[in-house]
């Protein structure tokens, strides 16, 4: 244990049912929705995570001698990469070739959702006490003795991830695009801030949307029935399959974060002759709106910019959220403001020469990122007088 643990004691679990919803969240904070007890026990309840869907949970828990949780971390042992948004199938492949076997690893992580947070969950009056440290230090005792290929954290906070660079951890750089609220008062103040022609763009494009039929409505709380659950579920599954994907997350799970987490959800909806056609759900936290699944029936130009991105800033300012996520991956968040922004992971290799080989790999893919980042700034909407980013 670091110093500051004496006493402390790491343990862990099956399942966040087995932990109080109280003490996880007052480790875990009420900043990010998705680290909350609620938000993990629906996925598990729902039967979207669990080891018959490749995840098993094996939670974390830092508790002192009276069994007072003073830290955790969701963590789970992963026979397969998929849900995850940091890619590694490049890493399975070359141990497949070595005949070395990649699965089963450890991942700490949110499942399925690509959103920036603490991973690493420890009370706020205990934070100097280096129980982070403690947590990071239990995951390599798991991979080593359990001897796994490796063990990941994804998508923690920068200055987790920098914590375990210093501790050993080869730290992966990726890309999103986050929208920031800069004091605006409205959506034409943020247009004001962007070049005429990027404003003109923007426009037309919201004109456009809204003129082809569909009435969007804005849902919260107890505003969402079940009917509306049943139809976004019909997007969802909609969008899995048009992009050859997996359909990660059950009907029920809808229902149990609304259950839950209700007054975090904010589903967009769009109607058309008494039929839902389209929908984005993104869940809000205390300063960010995060963007996280859409899907429409129909071909409706510029509804996905409006319902998942537009409306989305609209909301930001209506609420003075300082932020929106809106998912992975697009360059053509750019033009609508959304700006390239660093996300983090961390890995612990066990094998020591695959170890050196994937960190040369990650300190040049890196480089790269850093790179496209640059220039994908150079793209950015706003004017070079609006002091965007100051």
């Amino acid at each position: 244990m670091p110093d500051g643990s004496e006493g402390i004691t790491v343990r862990s679990v099956d399942g966040i049912g087995r932990v109080a919803a109280k003490a996880w969240d007052a480790c875990a904070g009420a900043d990010n929705p998705f680290c909350s007890h609620a938000f993990l026990l629906a996925l598990e309840e729902s039967g979207s995570v669990s080891a018959k869907t490749g995840w098993s949970p094996c939670h974390l828990l830092a508790e002192d001698g009276s069994g007072r949780l003073l830290a955790c971390a969701p963590l789970y042992l992963k026979t397969h990469s998929y849900g995850e948004y940091v890619f590694d199938w490049a890493w399975a492949d070359a141990y497949q070739r070595n005949g070395r076997a990649y699965y089963p690893k450890l991942q700490c992580a949110i499942p399925f959702t690509p959103v920036t947070g603490p991973r690493l969950l420890v009370r706020p009056d205990l934070r100097e006490r280096g129980l982070e440290v403690a947590l990071a230090d239990r995951i390599v005792a798991l991979t080593e003795a359990s001897r796994l290929s490796s063990a990941h954290i994804t998508f923690p906070t920068r200055p987790e991830a920098e914590a375990l660079a210093r501790h050993g951890w080869l730290l992966r750089m990726g890309e999103q695009y986050h929208w920031t609220n800069e004091g605006y008062r409205s959506f034409e103040d943020f247009l004001a801030a962007l070049s005429s022609r990027k404003r003109k763009t923007i426009r037309k494009e919201r004109e456009r949307a809204n003129a082809q039929g569909p009435t969007i409505r804005r849902l919260t709380g107890d505003d969402i029935k079940r009917t509306h659950w049943d139809a976004f579920y019909r997007f969802y599954l909609s969008t899995a399959e048009k992009k050859w994907g997996h359909a990660y997350l059950t009907r029920d799970f809808f229902d149990r974060l609304q259950a839950r987490l209700g007054d975090s959800v904010v589903l967009f909806l769009a109607e058309q002759d008494g039929r839902w056609v389209a929908g984005a759900l993104n869940l809000a936290g205390t300063d960010t709106l995060y963007g996280r699944n859409w899907g429409a029936e129909g071909d409706f130009r510029f509804l996905h910019f409006e319902m998942c991105y537009y409306r989305a800033i609209d909301y930001a300012i209506e609420h003075g959220l300082k932020r929106v996520e809106a998912g992975a991956q697009g360059e053509h968040k750019i033009s609508r403001g959304y700006l390239p922004t660093a996300t983090w992971s961390a890995h612990w290799i066990r094998d020591p020469a695959f170890r050196r080989a994937i960190a040369g790999y990650v300190e040049r893919e890196r480089l790269i990122v850093a790179e496209c980042m640059n220039d994908a700034a150079e793209l950015a909407p706003f004017r070079h007088d609006a002091g965007h980013g100051e």
